[in-house]
Parts: C-alpha cells; sequence; structure tokens
C-alpha cells in the first residue's frame, strides 16, 4: 500500500508542487533590502568585532603578559612576549594578533584577567593584503585609545551579565 501511494506522489509531482508553492509565496512576498552604508541593521548586544588593546587610566597599558588568552586561543592567531620591568611588574613587548586566524570566538577577552584585551563592536574594517589584518601591540593600543569611551560604555551595560 505505500509503494502504491509514492508512485502515485511521483507521479503527479506534489514535491514538486509543493517546493514550487513555497518559493511563489517568498518570491511574491515583500522584499527587506537594507541598503548598507546609508542604512545599518541593529547591532547584536554580545557582537565580537575588532580588537583593541586597554590602557588604565593613568595611561599605563593593561596588558601584565601572563599569556593566558594566547593559551587559550583555539585559532593560534595570538602571540605574545613579554619582560620583566624594573619595578617588578611584567608587560609585554610584544603582541600581535593575525585576524586572518582569528575565529572572534572571544575567549581571550574572557581569560584576561585585568580586562585588557577587548573585542569592540567595531565591524567596518578590512585589508587590502594579507599583513594589513596582523595587528602589532602599537596597532591595539590605538584601537584602545581611539574606542576607549564606547568599550567602557559597552562594559558598562555588559556588567550584569558578567
Amino acid at each position: 500500500m505505500g509503494a502504491m501511494k509514492e508512485f502515485v506522489k511521483s507521479l503527479f509531482l506534489t514535491e514538486l508542487f509543493k517546493g514550487l508553492s513555497l518559493t511563489g509565496r517568498y518570491f511574491f512576498a515583500r522584499k527587506i533590502t537594507v541598503q548598507y552604508p546609508e542604512e545599518k541593521t541593529p547591532q547584536g548586544f554580545r557582537f565580537r568585532g575588532l580588537h583593541a588593546l586597554r590602557r588604565y587610566p593613568n595611561g599605563e597599558e593593561r596588558c601584565i603578559s601572563c599569556k593566558l588568552c594566547e593559551a587559550v586561543c583555539p585559532a593560534l592567531a595570538i602571540t605574545i612576549e613579554g619582560e620583566q620591568r624594573e619595578d617588578g611588574s611584567r608587560r609585554t613587548t610584544r603582541y600581535d594578533i593575525d585576524l586572518t586566524k582569528c575565529i572572534f570566538c572571544g575567549f581571550c577577552e574572557e581569560a584576561c584577567p585585568v580586562d585588557a584585551i577587548v573585542e569592540t563592536h567595531i565591524f567596518e574594517y578590512h585589508g587590502e593584503t594579507r599583513g594589513d589584518l596582523h595587528y602589532t601591540k602599537q596597532m591595539l593600543l590605538a584601537n584602545g585609545d581611539r574606542y576607549e569611551s564606547v568599550i567602557a560604555k559597552n562594559r558598562a551595560l555588559d556588567a550584569p551579565y558578567r
């Protein structure tokens, strides 16, 4: 009995007409198109974009070269080198992130004990060559300086979820 039913279905092409009806419904429905540079879609609250290194209010960089973010990075996109200063504290001499490898998982941000590395809500950046997306310590600190007010505001909003 089941084989006969399947034969009749294939004879009358029921699956084809079901698919065409679904296509027809969406074909005549109102289109939702965003004219990107002029209009922007709302961004998710926990969106992770361009990386930045933050500083303390006195201007000193936050990163203490603990290398937790390097260890937790599943894509091995972070490279850190550090040294001890005269006052006994550790600071980085090299902090590189290769954004062509980065999967924007946010593990580096969660692993950081001093909230030094953050992923901003900035998504409008590009590189014309592979080397343009290799961010050095100076570039990451510049990102942090440029977007510190936005980062601090987002951190204050995100505080109940931490």
